[in-house]
């Protein structure tokens, strides 16, 4: 039975990275960015369904005690949004959002010992590192064709597989601080064959970061690295060199694929720029922090950045995007800043369990910690940190892979939780059922809510593409910018 769960964990895990970074080969119903996040809902409904059943079976009602502040987030959610209940396909987005906070502290609080932990990273990170390996040998033969066609600007080809660079970025985010930890932990790590196709792809990752001057990540990842490395000390040092090599290889790979190869072979070449403005972000900031206090502090309702009234001059002459390019103040500005709020005692209860993780590893109590939590950490502060200056973190393939790297960070920072078996077996079991059974259909009920979106959005775009000349606005689907105000609808 435990080869069969593990085996499913694979395939799901290995599923998911494909269908983010290998979307554009394989044959997905309704396009990559729509498919995505169909997959994402999906995935999302499960995990809450299965993991509530498991959870209240071990735990009961004692389980609320130790989940209560991502209760309240995943409420707050649904709650902030009741108000604005009339306003078309009004759910598919909160609920998107609570089922993902919600999924990823109950997958992370699933029941399980350390040694069941240190599985579930070496899935993770093996996964991670062998798929991020062959986009980077796929983005070889791009380059390749893009040389032989005599493209200067290889930053309009590379990233391949996402419609915009930003998409790619935020999963680089997520990703690059994981691999150095498949070459410390797994059965491969002392492999020589291993370690050097991870080395390759990992650098391959970081020449793409820095050929694209994806600033977002390159903030994001130096912000985490600093937070492992300072709150974790000596035992992330190990994870530091790798991570710190792996750099220095994607300097070389930049200088050899962008600078010194090009310049071989083409009449010119074209190295994109690392600004130094903010990309025209500042008039969406100030927009949505004016929204944020229109209806303080409740918000505006969901998905009202898109039909929303112009509060400021700045914004009006701007150019249009389906969100603030950030995601905390979207969320002010539409849920409100209690929403806020409440986000900010799930923190404060992450950095606690954190903290005490933390101190045993300090402590040397858990040595087999050190190098996962340094890593995860670096992970999550950067994707978190890099949410703040883009809100790509709500595109599909963000928050599928985010969802699986916060799966297993929450259950890194968890105390170890062993199996009990309960004093009336046959009482939770049917308890245990039963609330599974109620996710699962207030989740159908949500996938139907998502899908009749879908349908809608899909008619919508000859109207849009014939009448509304404001381009591509991608949100929750590609076609984002709808629904949108009023004097721009059929």
């Amino acid at each position: 039975m435990q080869k069969s769960w593990n085996a499913a964990l694979w395939l799901l895990v290995a599923a998911v990275f494909a269908s983010v970074l290998f979307a554009d080969f394989l044959s997905l119903p309704f396009g990559g960015y729509a498919s995505q996040r169909f997959i994402l809902v999906g995935l999302l409904g499960l995990a809450v369904s299965f993991s509530v059943a498991v959870l209240v079976y071990q735990h009961g009602w004692a389980l609320l005690g130790r989940i209560w502040p991502v209760t309240l987030v995943a409420g707050g959610f649904v709650l902030l949004a009741q108000a604005f209940g009339e306003a078309p396909y009004n759910w598919a987005e909160p609920g998107m959002y609570a089922v993902f906070f919600l999924g990823f502290v109950l997958v992370g609080s699933l029941p399980g010992s350390d040694k069941h932990r240190q599985y579930w990273v070496v899935v993770l990170v093996s996964v991670a590192a062998t798929t991020a390996a062959f986009y980077g040998g796929a983005t070889i033969t791009v380059y390749l064709f893009a040389l032989s066609d005599q493209v200067a600007n290889l930053s309009s080809f590379i990233p391949w597989g996402f419609v915009s660079i930003r998409y790619w970025s935020h999963i680089a985010t997520w990703l690059l601080p994981l691999l150095p930890l498949a070459v410390l932990v797994g059965p491969l790590r002392n492999q020589r064959l291993w370690r050097f196709f991870i080395a390759l792809g990992a650098a391959l990752w970081w020449w793409v970061v820095l050929l694209s001057s994806s600033r977002g990540t390159m903030l994001g990842l130096a912000f985490g690295a600093l937070v492992a490395i300072v709150l974790i000390g000596r035992p992330a040092l190990p994870w530091m060199k790798i991570f710190l090599r792996y750099l220095v290889y994607g300097v070389i790979a930049w200088l050899l694929l962008s600078v010194l190869i090009p310049s071989l072979l083409l009449d010119e070449i074209s190295i994109r720029a690392l600004k130094a403005d903010t990309s025209g972000r500042m008039p969406l900031f100030i927009e949505a922090w004016r929204m944020s206090l229109e209806n303080f502090p409740f918000g505006v309702g969901p998905q009202s950045w898109l039909t929303h009234e112009i509060l400021t001059e700045g914004y009006r002459q701007s150019p249009k995007f389906g969100h603030p390019h950030n995601m905390y103040l979207m969320w002010a500005a539409e849920y409100g800043w209690l929403l806020i709020g409440v986000l900010l005692l799930l923190v404060g209860q992450a950095v606690r369990l954190f903290w005490q993780r933390r101190d045993e590893v300090r402590a040397g109590e858990n040595n087999d910690l050190a190098l996962p939590l340094a890593a995860y950490t670096a992970s999550v502060s950067a994707a978190l940190l890099h949410a703040g200056v883009s809100a790509v973190f709500m595109a599909p393939g963000s928050m599928l892979i985010g969802f699986l790297v916060l799966c297993v960070f929450w259950r890194l920072i968890t105390p170890e939780s062993r199996p009990v078996t309960p004093i009336y077996p046959k009482a939770r079991g049917a308890a245990a059922v039963l609330v599974g059974l109620l996710i699962s259909l207030s989740s159908l009920y949500w996938l139907n809510e998502v899908s009749a979106y879908h349908k809608a959005m899909e008619n919508d775009l000859e109207f849009y593409n014939e009448n509304v000349s404001a381009g591509t606005l991608p949100r929750f689907w590609f076609h984002g910018n709808f629904p949108r105000h009023p004097s721009q609808m059929p």
